[in-house]
């Protein structure tokens, strides 16, 4: 009878009371989960917080940022005790997230360094019953000073679809800078110069720009602070010609069933003629998603400028289209597109030998759509140029090419007629007129001397 009495007792009392004891006493602290945006405070800045704690619950979390000996208090949420499984004491709240504003600039907190400081209590009864606490300090910086930028070129004549360049110094590191003309954005690269804080950025009006169009050097730090610093600058103006290309069947039996297009809705076979609705279908949708992927390359440009003096061009060649041609297709005397012609057609002997026009690495070759056989020469500082419709390819990826070396041959490949070279330059994400680069004069006058110019400046 006394073992069965002492037995109830270690089993209603003893283990109960241990059980309870030993949650109520849990050593486990809370844990925090930080997310920054940021090492740099801005303006739109929100750090995440999440605060974990699976024994007895949340008793409370505190956030501040502290500077210098002032600290400006976040968040401070308390916890209440609602109950430790609806019957003991402690909290029900395990876990809660939040969003959190810095708002540094209203705290008179002043530039430099400052210090987040998140801490977390629980309801253990631990540290008489202060609980189990954890805190965390993460290192942040307040920056509201906007960078400074200094123009050193003083001569920029653009012409419509032409390019140009700009040279500029910033006075601070991990600065995101470049060109701004309208929509279109031309970054800045250090390295043309022992100066690693003065930057050059080669630049471009689109066909579709012309005078008047806003032409800044824009320069962004970590904190989101920016800066707009305008230069001289002259545009000129200058048409382009429109171009009809007539489409007879021949062309759009021969050459479009070549290409592999997808048609979903199988408007293409539905419709009166197929091979003109599959021509157009290429002729705007492929065309725009294969000059995208053309482009995309030149965020892997290299900070050295690799050609020196005038590109060359196709030897023996002769125009067959210009740059921005403005072309309107019929057929059978009904127009039926408009597109723009982003390069020089040359047209030489078939199959002729095709030189790099500029020493440059090998960004990429390929089979790309209506270009067809392509590669992609990358010359520095975001200028590339583009040989389209070769019938072979003699270089690979990552190939050093100098100036006239053969890297393939003319070719009639992707959307084209007949044998020919199609050339393109390109700044950055825009083709620009391929004239400029073949002309040492304009070279001399508006890229070599800006260069000079600041190297002098330097020394």
């Amino acid at each position: 009878m006394k073992k069965l009495i002492v037995f109830l007792f270690v089993l209603i009392v003893v283990l109960p009371l241990g059980w309870f004891l030993a949650n109520e006493f849990e050593g486990k602290q809370p844990v925090l989960s930080v997310k920054l945006p940021s090492l740099y405070l801005n303006r739109s800045y929100e750090m995440s917080l999440k605060a974990t704690d699976q024994g007895t619950g949340l008793r409370s979390i505190r956030v501040s940022i502290v500077q210098a000996g002032k600290e400006k208090v976040l968040l401070d949420k308390k916890f209440q005790r609602l109950g430790y499984r609806d019957f003991f004491f402690g909290s029900q709240v395990h876990d809660e997230s939040f969003e959190i504003p810095v708002e540094s600039w209203k705290y008179g907190m002043q530039d430099g360094e400052a210090f987040l400081k998140i801490s977390a209590a629980d309801y253990s009864w631990r540290g008489w019953n202060r609980g189990n606490a954890v805190a965390v300090e993460k290192k942040v910086i307040i920056d509201t000073k906007a960078p400074q930028i200094e123009i050193l070129t003083n001569r920029h004549n653009v012409t419509r679809g032409g390019a140009a360049l700009v040279i500029y110094r910033l006075y601070e590191d991990g600065i995101t800078s470049g060109v701004q003309v309208g929509p279109n954005f031309f970054p800045g690269y250090s390295g043309m110069f022992k100066d690693k804080n003065v930057f050059a950025a080669f630049f471009a009006l689109s066909y579709e720009q012309g005078p008047g169009v806003d032409m800044v050097v824009k320069a962004e730090d970590p904190a989101g602070n920016v800066s707009k610093r305008g230069f001289y600058h002259y545009i000129r103006d200058r048409k382009f010609k429109n171009d009809v290309i007539n489409l007879p069947d021949s062309f759009l039996n021969g050459k479009i069933p070549e290409f592999n297009v997808n048609n979903p809705g199988g408007d293409i076979l539905a419709a009166e003629n197929p091979m003109l609705a599959k021509f157009i279908h290429i002729n705007r949708k492929v065309r725009k998603e294969n000059i995208k992927k053309v482009l995309e390359g030149v965020k892997f440009t290299d900070n050295e400028m690799m050609w020196k003096g005038g590109f060359l061009r196709l030897p023996g060649s002769a125009n067959r289209a210009g740059f921005a041609d403005h072309r309107i297709y019929k057929y059978k005397g009904r127009e039926v597109d408009r597109q723009v012609h982003m390069g020089i057609d040359l047209a030489s002997i078939s199959r002729a030998p095709v030189p790099a026009s500029n020493r440059g690495r090998v960004l990429s070759t390929g089979h790309v759509g209506i270009f067809g056989n392509t590669v992609i020469l990358d010359h520095g500082f975001g200028l590339t140029t583009l040989y389209a419709h070769m019938s072979s390819i003699s270089v690979t990826k990552g190939d050093m090419v100098e100036k006239g070396d053969i890297i393939g041959k003319t070719g009639a490949t992707g959307l084209a007629a007949g044998d020919h070279l199609h050339f393109g330059v390109a700044v950055n994400n825009v083709f620009v007129n391929p004239v400029e680069w073949w002309d040492r004069n304009w070279i001399k006058n508006n890229i070599l001397h800006n260069i000079t110019e600041v190297e002098a400046a330097l020394k």
